[in-house]
């Protein structure tokens, strides 16, 4: 039986989530997520202790599960006999992305929208926090990555991740936009097919292999105030 305590922690949980994904973390008041959740301040800080703590149990109780959800499925892939693709590992990756995206019980595009507020979020360490809760993941996936694709750098393959958790946030989460720029239509229930869209697209961004020979362009060193003035 669910009880009193527990329906007000959701309702400040689903508050709180419905308004960081649109607004962001930083321009959301206790207050505002207080008003939606029918709620006084007391119930915040009873369940979570603070604006931190709530922030810290809205992410953690959607990133566990996908977390989870792409480890398992690294797992699966790595226990074949058979050496899997890159196009099987980039799938493993994006797979639970669509699961969430078609089911409102674990957020639906709310969520996307969520995980992309994060990352322009302002605060040094939330951002670590997110980073410290992804940090399994992106590195059982670069260890699975760098195996299938030994021409291409660690370095280089390591941007390309991030790159494919954006390219795969932004439709998800923004189909209004896609649909705009596309002339298509972008209905959430059909993530699917945007994942097989997306999947020859990223696969093929990983499979290329940088020229190694081309100089990197660097930024001219700035010189410091003293060697300025010794040499004035």
């Amino acid at each position: 039986m669910t009880s009193l305590i527990d329906s007000t922690k959701d309702r400040i949980l689903a508050a709180a989530e419905e308004l960081f994904a649109h607004t962001g973390v930083a321009r959301t008041s206790l207050r505002a997520i207080t008003a939606l959740a029918r709620v006084n301040l007391a119930a915040v800080n009873y369940h979570f202790g603070s604006k931190e703590g709530l922030v810290e149990e809205v992410y953690r109780r959607r990133l566990e599960p996908l977390n989870q959800a792409r480890l398992e499925n690294l797992d699966r892939l790595e226990k074949r006999a058979r050496k899997p693709t890159l196009e099987e590992v980039l799938e493993a990756f994006m797979s639970p992305v669509s699961q969430i995206a078609r089911d409102p019980a674990q957020g639906g595009p709310t969520v996307m929208r969520l995980l992309g507020q994060s990352h322009t979020e302002a605060e040094e360490s939330f951002k670590s926090w997110f980073v410290g809760e992804y940090r399994q993941v992106l590195e059982r996936y670069h260890t699975a990555l760098c195996r299938l694709l030994p021409e291409v750098p660690p370095e280089d393959v390591r941007w390309r991740m991030q790159f494919l958790v954006g390219a795969l946030s932004y439709p998800v989460a923004e189909g209004h936009l896609v649909e705009l720029a596309s002339g298509e239509s972008a209905v959430n229930d059909d993530v699917n097919q945007l994942i097989e869209r997306l999947l020859p697209f990223v696969a093929a961004g990983f499979r290329v292999v940088p020229d190694q020979n081309k100089t990197r362009r660097r930024a001219p060193r700035r010189r410091s105030t003293a060697n300025r003035k010794r040499q004035e």
